[in-house]
């Protein structure tokens, strides 16, 4: 199908879409749900396509990680869209009420953004994702996925449209741009006539080319090179398992932590732990002159390592001589997503929360569980790193714009 006729096909069934009651929604996704697991075989096939491609193009080890399925991943999926039935579906919700002193009433209610378009790279996991939330909020989706998870995503979006199709709906609600040339993604980030807000997700590469060069609104989902800082009042046993969870636990997601911040009265003691940890989990620790005296094999630390998202077993590490100093080498070369401080002293920690500038800051707890399904939205869109509308991880609401329902008995303005 043509750009251009997709795009139109999203316009006109997004009215549809708009008509459907919460229970019509509900009904459908649990049958999509339901499909996406019967279908696993099929879905695993196409995966297995993609991912010998990957192999055989020399694919990092972290993307690869991001591609592959397997039945616990779809069975991940499918909870994912049945956790977000069980949301409360946002449209039509009233966000505030006044009257005026000429009686006008006014009321502020969520109603669907309309048509929106998501350009994502190799996690084919989206492709469920995106389509879950964006239906519930009562919104029609194209999707661009990349060409590295071209077979993943055809075969994910088929199951999903005859999951639709079977419930009754249109499964124009959930369209995929199969097309792989480049040049139909920079045709996409034009279609403004057609497409009311675009969301990119995936390398930095991508995310700046669609802020710079798209036409439609653009909401901005961020890297991440998350810190981690360990206060000079930091429980060291527990900053050591925060740190393999958020470090190692998976590679090529942007919650992992990229950068460690230790405060120097904690290193001597800490380091050396720190250091034995990341050798046991094979990560290569980059670490500037006043921190490696206290660890084994680590590499002298760069400029460019400190602003760095590795999406490898790679660490960057910065001494500290205080909770504000830390928190200006963070907010210098963080990208808005995720920080965390382990620290037992509640004003440090409060010190922390409050002059951080990032989406997701945490006290004594793993990056890594910045995330739609982790933060009870049953999916997440992608995680926005920008201040306007959206910030964080994107549920059902972030999906939504809102209007004004204004009453009157006969008033005219003089």
């Amino acid at each position: 199908m043509e750009l251009l006729e997709i795009c139109k096909r999203a316009k006109s069934v997004k009215f549809d879409i708009q008509k459907l009651s919460s229970d019509d929604k509900n009904k459908a996704l649990l049958c999509v749900a339901d499909k996406l697991e019967t279908e696993a075989e099929r879905i695993i096939a196409a995966n297995d396509l993609d991912y010998k491609n990957g192999q055989q193009n020399g694919m990092h080890q972290g993307m690869l990680d991001r591609l592959r399925l397997d039945d616990k991943r779809i069975k991940a999926m499918a909870d994912g869209i049945r956790e977000v039935v069980g949301l409360e579906d946002p449209i039509g919700t009233e966000i505030e009420h006044f009257e005026r002193p000429n009686g006008l009433k006014i009321k502020k209610v969520r109603v669907p953004l309309g048509v929106i378009g998501i350009i994502y790279e190799s996690r084919p996991n989206v492709t469920a994702d995106a389509f879950a939330l964006t239906f519930k909020s009562g919104n029609a989706v194209i999707l661009k996925g990349g060409s590295d998870a071209i077979n993943s995503n055809v075969a994910i979006s088929e199951i999903i449209r005859e999951g639709l199709s079977e419930s009754g709906v249109n499964p124009d609600a959930v369209l995929l741009i199969t097309d792989t040339d480049r040049s139909v993604v920079t045709q996409f980030m034009k279609m403004n006539e057609y497409v009311d807000v675009l969301i990119p997700r995936g390398s930095a590469g991508l995310i700046r080319s669609v802020v710079e060069n798209a036409t439609i609104p653009v909401i901005e989902t961020g890297t991440g090179n998350c810190h981690i800082y360990v206060d000079k009042d930091a429980d060291i046993d527990k900053a050591i398992n925060i740190i393999i969870n958020a470090k190692t636990q998976r590679i090529g997601v942007c919650n992992a932590a990229e950068s460690l911040v230790v405060h120097k009265d904690i290193s001597k003691e800490f380091l050396p732990k720190f250091s034995k940890a990341m050798n046991e989990h094979g990560v290569e620790v980059r670490a500037d002159e006043a921190s490696r005296s206290y660890i084994e094999d680590s590499k002298e630390v760069t400029e460019e390592d400190f602003g760095k998202e590795f999406l490898d077993y790679i660490i960057s590490v910065k001494t500290v001589s205080s909770v504000s100093e830390a928190i200006d080498h963070i907010n210098r070369y963080n990208t808005g997503h995720s920080e965390a401080i382990i620290t037992e002293d509640k004003e440090s920690a409060a010190l922390f929360l409050n002059l951080v500038d990032a989406a997701c800051v945490y006290v004594n707890a793993s990056t890594r569980f910045t995330d739609g399904f982790e933060f009870g939205f049953g999916a997440e869109i992608g995680i926005s790193t920008q201040k306007l509308h959206a910030r964080g991880p994107m549920g059902l609401k972030e999906l939504t714009s809102y209007k004004y329902q204004i009453i009157g008995d006969g008033q005219i303005r003089s």
